[in-house]
């Protein structure tokens, strides 16, 4: 593969809901450009970007995955991105290295979740996207109604440039709306045919539409759109593309990836409205100096690239895939990790297609590329020249929101687990393994029980070991109501009349009194957990001069806890503060299922065009809330939440509570 100057290159992500065509439109892009030999099939696990063993598998995409091609003298670096939410990382990690991006929703789909998020994304962080509107081969396959369905959903700003043309019920090409031209054919053979009749009505009215978008992004366009009713198509083509780079407008392209019936016609549709990156600013901080300072997506410029994404191998090491920002990076230059402020060495240089790896000796800026074993670099990282160093701003990926506690399978193999676990986690940002500091269990962190079950597969296959995940403990508390005056007598003597002396305790036995009371604190009296919030006080005591010992004076201050259990105790739970993210039409839905975990409505607000319930709410009620939040709102919703304070336990729920924490106590001890 050749070098090729920014201009020339298309760094896009192919975004979209899961199962509407995305690896498989990778893989039609890839074979009819003669990359492969034959297109490979999602189901029979032999496409290029789908390669890890559990997405052979599981039939979906996990990891986002490069699979770049060449193309009229362009280099079109496509990310296949996975559409599973519990993946939404990956989403992160490519828009990172992306220009623009491919949406992709199926010709049945209306307009899915997935292409929500997908679309905000995009507008959230500025890239330019189009839409294909794929599996067009299918039975009831309906562009309209599709196209309708987009533009209720995003706006008038949603316009088709090509339009279906049928053929005895199938799919057979394409209508491009701007030169009125029609064509049929799959793959690379392509022949022009008249428009049908029956679709001159439509692609008249698709023109309009396209025209009056392009008008809507200059003044003087629009005001010549309005006096005449019409643009020339230069000036169409200009308002598009100002349109498509600013946001404005997203164009709508057709195609069937199984059948390749107008998939190439999409490539020219990428060159020409997607961005190339020459030309990019790119902000940054002078680490030496504090400085802000803006690098130009040039090869003139000094080197710099950011790493995106990081692939763990317990036998290769770490792979960092990165996009260079500025400048030029070959295999004797010598780099500077700006955030660990550490001497890299480059090494080989490697352009990756799925798991293939090919070495090349130089890549300019706007390219992607990846670099082995390096030592210090991690997701997110910026390398640069050491001479002129700028660090970039970090990724900002997704908080988990699930955990469950891990376990190793097998007694010993509690350091190959975690050792696993943590190279996952440099792998993967949207993991977390920590301790959980109110139980002791580790804790194992991410978007979604999907998520968490891969990771665990992903730790058997590429480092054996294997763990158990369950839900984690509650950690409840228990502390007592009232004050109370209670005595612990330990009474075990070897002689005399069988009578204590004295009417306090001496001072060297006090600490072993205090000893004995923190070593019985962390068992409760009610269910065995940790009591909390007390305060006692040694008033008197008494002695034998010849018996008494640390131990026995540890072993009365046990006696005397025991007896709090008059002293009216009662359990307390972990309360959190929650603040979930939804539609204004799923308010209704979030506050009726909050108050049936026992959680309490504090507030609501609007933030970025939705609506925000702030809520406390138990940990014992919020364990599947992700899952059952995604099932309540189509997946639209998200949450974070963090700990508050310890409330009391309802009698009701706290009884149930105890009498498991008993009988559970009583197995342990059979």
């Amino acid at each position: 593969m050749k070098d090729y100057v920014a201009a020339n290159i298309r760094n896009i992500a192919v975004l979209g809901h899961g199962s509407e065509g995305k690896t498989t439109l990778v893989e039609a892009l890839l074979y009819l450009n003669g990359i492969t030999d034959r297109q490979g099939r999602v189901e029979d696990g032999t496409t290029v970007t789908d390669f890890d063993p559990e997405e052979v598998k599981r039939h979906i995409s996990i990891s986002a995955a490069m699979a770049p091609f060449e193309y009229k003298d362009v280099k079109i670096n496509l990310i296949d991105v996975p559409g599973y939410f519990d993946f939404e990382g990956e989403t992160y990690s490519a828009l990172t290295a992306a220009d623009g991006c491919v949406i992709v929703v199926g010709a049945l789909s209306g307009a899915p979740v997935g292409a929500e998020k997908a679309m905000a994304a995009c507008e959230k962080r500025g890239k330019s996207k189009v839409i294909v509107v794929n599996q067009m081969d299918r039975e009831n396959a309906n562009f309209d109604k599709e196209l309708k369905a987009l533009n209720d959903r995003f706006g008038s700003g949603v316009v088709a440039v090509q339009i279906p043309l049928m053929q005895g019920g199938k799919f057979a090409g394409i209508v491009d709306v701007l030169s009125g031209k029609a064509y049929t054919g799959s793959g690379k053979t392509r022949k022009e045919v008249p428009v049908p009749d029956d679709l001159q009505d439509e692609l008249s009215l698709m023109r309009d539409s396209l025209m009056e978008a392009a008008a809507g992004t200059d003044e003087a366009l629009m005001e010549k759109f309005f006096d005449e009713g019409a643009l020339s198509d230069e000036e169409t083509v200009r308002g598009l593309h100002v349109g498509v780079k600013e946001g404005s407008i997203t164009p709508v392209l057709c195609c069937s990836a199984v059948t390749g019936v107008g998939v190439m016609a999409l490539v020219d549709n990428f060159i020409g409205l997607l961005p190339s990156p020459a030309g990019q600013e790119h902000t940054g901080i002078n680490p030496k100096t504090g400085d802000e300072e803006t690098r130009v997506c040039d090869k003139a410029q000094p080197f710099s690239a950011q790493v995106f994404k990081t692939l763990a191998d317990p036998f290769v090491g770490r792979l960092s895939m990165f996009k260079v920002l500025s400048g030029e990076l070959k295999a004797d230059t010598a780099l500077y990790n700006a955030n660990a402020e550490k001497a890299e060495k480059a090494g080989t240089i490697y352009v990756l297609r799925g798991k293939k790896q090919t070495a090349v000796t130089s890549l300019t800026a706007g390219d992607i590329g990846a670099l082995a074993k390096l030592q210090f670099t991690y997701t997110g990282h910026t390398l640069c020249d050491a001479a002129k160093p700028i660090r970039y701003p970090m990724i900002e990926f997704p908080q988990p929101c699930v955990s469950l506690a891990v376990y190793a399978k097998k007694a010993g193999g509690e350091d190959k687990v975690f050792s696993g676990l943590a190279s996952l986690a440099i792998e993967d940002p949207t993991l977390r393994i920590a301790k959980s500091e109110f139980t002791t269990e580790t804790l194992l962190s991410g978007m979604g029980e999907l998520h968490l079950e891969v990771t665990n597969k992903k730790l058997q296959a590429k480092f054996g070991a294997e763990a158990v995940l369950q839900d984690p403990k509650i950690p409840y508390r228990e502390t007592i109501r009232k004050a109370i005056k209670v005595q612990g007598r330990h009474k075990k003597q070897t002689g005399g009349h069988g009578q204590f002396v004295g009417g306090a305790v001496p001072r060297n036995f006090i600490p072993a009194v205090e000893k004995g009371l923190r070593e019985n604190l962390p068992k409760g009296v009610l269910a065995g957990y940790p009591m909390v919030n007390l305060r006692a006080s040694l008033v008197d005591g008494s002695y034998h001069p010849v018996d008494s010992s640390e131990m026995a004076f540890k072993t009365a201050a046990r006696i005397a806890f025991k007896k709090l259990v008059d002293a009216n105790p009662v359990l307390l739970e972990p309360v959190y503060h929650v603040e979930i993210l939804v539609p204004e039409e799923y308010t209704g839905d979030i506050m009726g299922d909050m108050n049936k975990r026992r959680g309490r409505i504090m507030g609501m607000n609007q933030v970025d065009g939705l609506q925000q319930l702030v809520a406390e709410a138990p940990l014992a009620e919020m364990f599947k809330y992700a899952t059952d939040l995604r099932s309540m709102t189509q997946a639209r919703g998200s949450f974070t939440m963090k700990f508050e304070r310890y409330e009391e336990v309802p009698a009701a729920d706290a009884k149930k509570i105890i009498e498991a924490a008993k009988l559970n106590m009583e197995e342990e001890e059979e």
